[in-house]
C-alpha cells in the first residue's frame, strides 16, 4: 500500500483523493491545504492525517505526494518532495515560468526522483485507441492533425490574470496531445488569437480565440482550434489525416440516444465539461501513476511540463510578434 499525500482539497486536489482512495493500492494518508474547512472535509472523508507541509515531507510513511495545489506552488512542493525522497504526481503546469520549470526538473533530475506531470488527456480510453492505431500504421505517413478543444464557457477575467493566459491554462493541453500524438517536436509555430467572448478578458491581457499552426520535419502540420466558449458543451475531438486514410475521435456526448423526424436528427450535446468528459481519463491517468510506483515507465514525465510550457512561451511569442516562431 502506497500512501500518498494530498496537497489541495480544490476540484481537482478532490477528484485525485477519490481517485487515491478507491484504488487498491493507495491510500490518503493525509491532507494538506490552508483553506480549514476544506481539508478537515477531506480528511475525515477519508480518515487521513491533516498534516503541515514541513511535516508531510519529513513523515517517512509517506511514500509519494500528489500536488493540486495552487500553480505558484508546485515547484516548490516538487523539490521539496524530491530532496525528501518522495515520488511525486504534480497537475499541470509545474509553473508558469519556464526557467524555474527547467531549474526544478535540474533538482528532480539531481536526486532522481519520480516526477509525473498530470496531462490526464493522454489517459483517456478514446485519444489512446487513436494513440494506438497511429502507433500501428492504419493510416500511414500522417500528413496533418486537427485538434480542437472549446469550454463551454469562458472563465471570469480575474481568473485570466494568475492562469498565465490562455496559451498556459487551456491549451497546454493541446500541446501535449501535438507532441504525443505526433510522436514528434514541432519546428515551427504560428498563433492567431483575439478576444470575442469577453472584452474584460482582453483588458486583462489575455485571448479566448485562438488558433495555432505547428509544422514539422516530415512535412505534416498539425491544428489547434481553441475557443473559452463553444455554448454547446465542451467541445473535444481530434482528427488526423495519413497517407492511407484518416482517424478521428469525437465527442462524448450526455447521452446515446438520436431522434429522427420531419425537421431533421437531433442528438444530445457534449458532455458539458471536462469532470464529466474526462473523468475515466483522471481514473486511468492515476492506475498508470501507480504502475510507475511499481517500476513502469512514465507515460507522462516531467520533461513533457517543460516542453508544453515552451511550446505555449513559442505560441504567445507568435501572437505577439505576429510571426511564425523556428523552434
Amino acid at each position: 500500500m502506497f500512501n500518498i499525500a494530498l496537497f489541495g482539497v480544490g476540484r481537482i486536489g478532490r477528484i485525485h483523493g477519490q481517485n487515491i482512495h478507491d484504488h487498491t493500492q493507495t491510500n490518503v494518508y493525509s491532507v494538506i491545504d490552508p483553506y480549514i474547512e476544506g481539508r478537515e472535509e477531506l480528511s475525515e472523508k477519508y480518515d487521513a492525517k491533516i498534516q503541515t507541509t514541513e511535516e508531510a515531507m519529513a513523515d517517512p510513511n509517506v511514500h509519494a505526494v500528489c500536488i493540486c495545489s495552487a500553480t505558484d506552488t508546485h515547484v516548490n512542493l516538487i523539490e521539496l518532495a524530491a530532496q525528501h525522497g518522495k515520488a511525486i504526481f504534480c497537475e499541470k503546469p509545474i509553473d508558469l515560468d519556464l526557467t524555474k520549470v527547467r531549474d526544478c526538473l535540474k533538482i528532480v533530475e539531481k536526486n532522481k526522483s519520480i516526477l509525473f506531470i498530470g496531462f490526464n488527456r493522454r489517459y483517456d480510453a478514446h485519444f489512446n485507441e487513436l494513440k494506438a492505431r497511429l502507433n500501428d500504421k492504419a493510416i500511414g505517413q500522417i500528413e496533418s492533425l486537427i485538434i480542437t478543444s472549446r469550454d463551454p464557457a469562458a472563465p471570469p477575467a480575474e481568473y485570466a490574470k494568475t492562469s498565465g493566459g490562455m496559451y498556459r491554462d487551456m491549451t497546454i493541453h493541446d500541446f501535449d496531445m501535438v507532441r504525443y500524438l505526433m510522436n514528434a517536436e514541432p519546428t515551427s509555430i504560428k498563433a492567431y488569437g483575439s478576444c470575442m467572448i469577453d472584452p474584460e478578458i482582453g483588458k486583462a491581457g489575455d485571448i479566448d480565440t485562438s488558433v495555432i499552426v505547428l509544422t514539422f520535419e516530415s512535412g505534416a502540420i498539425a491544428t489547434i482550434n481553441n475557443s473559452r466558449r463553444s455554448g454547446y458543451g465542451y467541445d473535444q475531438r481530434i482528427e488526423v489525416h495519413g497517407s492511407n486514410g484518416m482517424l478521428s475521435a469525437g465527442n462524448i456526448t450526455e447521452n446515446s440516444v438520436k431522434q429522427f423526424g420531419n425537421q431533421g436528427a437531433v442528438e444530445a450535446n457534449p458532455e458539458y465539461f471536462f469532470l464529466q468528459r474526462y473523468a475515466g481519463a483522471y481514473k486511468n491517468e492515476w492506475n498508470h501513476f501507480v504502475e510507475v510506483l511499481g517500476g513502469a515507465e512514465s507515460l507522462s514525465p516531467g520533461i513533457d511540463g517543460e516542453r508544453a510550457l515552451a511550446l505555449a512561451d513559442a505560441a504567445l511569442a507568435s501572437l505577439t510578434t505576429n510571426k511564425t516562431v523556428t523552434l
